[in-house]
């Protein structure tokens, strides 16, 4: 299944993703995707449904996240070697963990609002892995069974709060809106093998990342059961998985976002964004 949540920010309703590629309306049957709404119990109640039978959305609609929240947004750093190669760190023995903040969820076409005093704007192409079933200590060959879908995520970033001063990743992570995620939350069934996805993202029409999960260094399950051993994973839980090589901070020399611009990242068989830089404005 593809799950969408759509409306005016703020306002979203839940939806489905009909055969014909229609948006179906769910909200007279679902409260929305978050928490017990993405249990397996919860989607095979939708799983069950006939999409044509419900009503069909406004086309052109906004799509918002594709979760309405989340309790815990952890992100995996330098999971790709080619990524850490080019920021000039060595490939991690173990999974690198720094928390975004849960209320940078964004939809996946809405502006990217640059922060005030943000000089050092990044890019992130991401596969995003959502949680269905609690899951704590569990094993790497039981993660799937605690994934309610997969999504398209663009880890924004700002580097100078990231990696100056005092360093600390989430500073550089968690400004609203720096979570995009969408359009859908495709369920495992429909993804089938998800360590086999090509990725891209584009700046102004140029392509500037281009990679696969193929090449990641820890496994989207193998990141699950890993994070669960420190922590209990809820449902609605993100955890976005690291980025391929190409990101601003890695060329020479550095290029980092300015208001105008635009991306255009996607994952296959995820579906695509589409953002423009915008200005703060108070």
């Amino acid at each position: 299944m593809k799950l969408v949540r759509f409306g005016a920010k703020g306002a979203e309703k839940p939806g489905i993703v009909a055969a014909d590629g229609s948006i179906r309306d769910l909200s007279g049957l679902v409260p929305d995707f978050a928490g017990d709404g993405l249990t397996p119990a919860a989607l095979d109640r939708i799983r069950a449904l006939d999409p044509l039978s419900l009503p069909e959305a406004p086309q052109g609609v906004r799509l918002g996240s594709c979760i309405a929240r989340t309790g815990n947004f952890i992100a995996v750093g330098l999971n790709y070697a080619d990524h850490a190669a080019e920021s000039g760190l060595p490939v991690p023995k173990e999974p690198v963990l720094f928390n975004k903040a849960p209320n940078c969820l964004a939809g996946p076409d809405d502006d990217v609002v640059l922060p005030p005093g943000a000089t050092k704007g990044d890019w992130e192409v991401e596969l995003a892995i959502v949680i269905g079933k609690t899951a704590y200590r569990i094993e790497e060959k039981d993660a799937v069974a605690h994934i309610a879908g997969y999504a398209v995520c663009n880890d924004l970033s700002e580097r100078e709060w990231q990696t100056e001063g005092t360093g600390q990743w989430v500073k550089g992570k968690a400004a609203p809106g720096f979570g995009p995620l969408g359009p859908w939350l495709v369920t495992p069934d429909e993804v089938g093998d998800v360590q086999a996805l090509d990725m891209f993202l584009d700046l102004n029409g140029k392509r500037v990342q281009k990679g696969s999960t193929r090449t990641m260094i820890f496994s989207a399950a193998f990141c699950v059961a890993y994070i669960s051993k420190f922590m209990q994973l809820d449902p609605g839980d993100v955890i976005t998985t690291g980025t391929p090589p190409g990101v601003g901070l890695g060329m020479k020399p550095p290029l980092y976002l300015k208001v105008g611009d635009t991306m255009h990242l996607g994952i296959e068989k995820l579906g695509e964004q589409r953002q423009t830089v915008v200005a703060y404005q108070g």
